[in-house]
């Protein structure tokens, strides 16, 4: 189709909408006419295939701010017989005016995707959303989709999510999309993943905050900590422990693809609120026993420093 054709027509006459129309109500015009054209509900009414053809067409111009714009100052020129099509390699003046010289046959090009002629084009690419849970992120799960087309049916689709999965991550499954005359689109699936009551993620590494008595982690301990894939490993706690101290243990991460990540297991000592009995006085015991090793000794000097 030459250009001269495309600025021609009148997108907005086509979908029956005025000028003014926000994108909200083209869509929801494009819609309803789909639904009443589309070939599958019309086999053998060519004339109503024709029309489809025409406000898909329309549609994918109007549907688009930066083609629209385009569309709208070509077509206001076209109308004041500002521009004619190029003939003998020269175009009109007022063209050169307002596209500072550009060649009306390249800004169709921009428009439509070919230089002034157009081909069948593909579907649109569709987009939803899904929420999985942390455990379906890290070993991967199968999605099925109940999706809502123009027709007011839905589509039946299976999509694998693998394993180690990201929040935010997207699936692409090429030809779920919508159909086209060059074949349907593509279906990309935004996925959210639930957080988890324990664990978290870095790359390709497991966190778990690890709860661990005072007394753990002043003589040292084994302690059994729960891993995603449902077993226990055992972590030793070494005498003298710090709050805060993260230890590694390897392989027990994520496998994405040929790595495999750690489990950082990060100690955290519970302090009790209440203390009584033989339990208080032994702690007194322990306070008289240490009153010669002062923790803050540095402490004041670095303040000042």
């Amino acid at each position: 189709m030459a250009a001269k054709d495309l600025y021609e027509k009148d997108f907005y006459k086509v979908l029956g909408i005025d000028k003014t129309a926000q994108a909200d109500e083209i869509k929801k015009k494009y819609r309803a006419l789909a639904r009443e054209l589309h070939p599958d509900k019309n086999k053998g009414d060519t004339a109503k295939e024709e029309k489809f053809k025409g406000i898909s067409e329309a549609y994918e111009v109007l549907s688009d701010a930066k083609k629209r714009a385009e569309y709208d100052e070509a077509r206001s020129l076209y109308e004041r017989g500002g521009f004619r099509a190029p003939t003998g390699g020269q175009q009109g003046g007022d063209f050169n005016d307002l596209f500072g010289g550009g060649n009306p046959q390249d800004l169709f090009a921009n428009l439509f995707g070919g230089g002034g002629r157009r081909g069948p084009r593909k579907g649109q690419d569709l987009q939803t959303e899904a929420t999985i849970s942390f455990r379906e992120s890290i070993f991967g799960t199968t999605l099925d989709l109940r999706l809502a087309t123009d027709r007011g049916a839905a589509q039946n689709i299976t999509a694998r999510v693998p394993a180690g999965v990201n929040d935010g991550a997207k699936i692409r499954l090429k030809g779920k999309g919508a159909p086209g005359e060059a074949g349907p689109g593509d279906l990309f699936i935004m996925l959210h993943v639930k957080p988890h009551a324990i664990f978290t993620r870095k790359g390709e590494n497991l966190n778990v905050v690890l709860p661990v008595t005072f007394t753990e982690a002043a003589l040292g301990a084994d302690i059994k900590v729960p891993t995603m894939s449902g077993d226990d490993v055992t972590v030793r706690i070494a005498p003298g422990t710090s709050n805060g101290r993260t230890l590694r243990v390897k392989g027990r991460g994520i496998t994405k693809g040929s790595a495999t990540g750690d489990l950082l297991v990060t100690v955290e000592v519970q302090v009790p609120q209440r203390v009584d009995g033989k339990a208080l006085d032994a702690l007194k015991i322990f306070a008289q026993e240490t009153s010669h090793e002062d923790v803050r000794a540095d402490f004041a000097i670095k303040a000042k420093s």
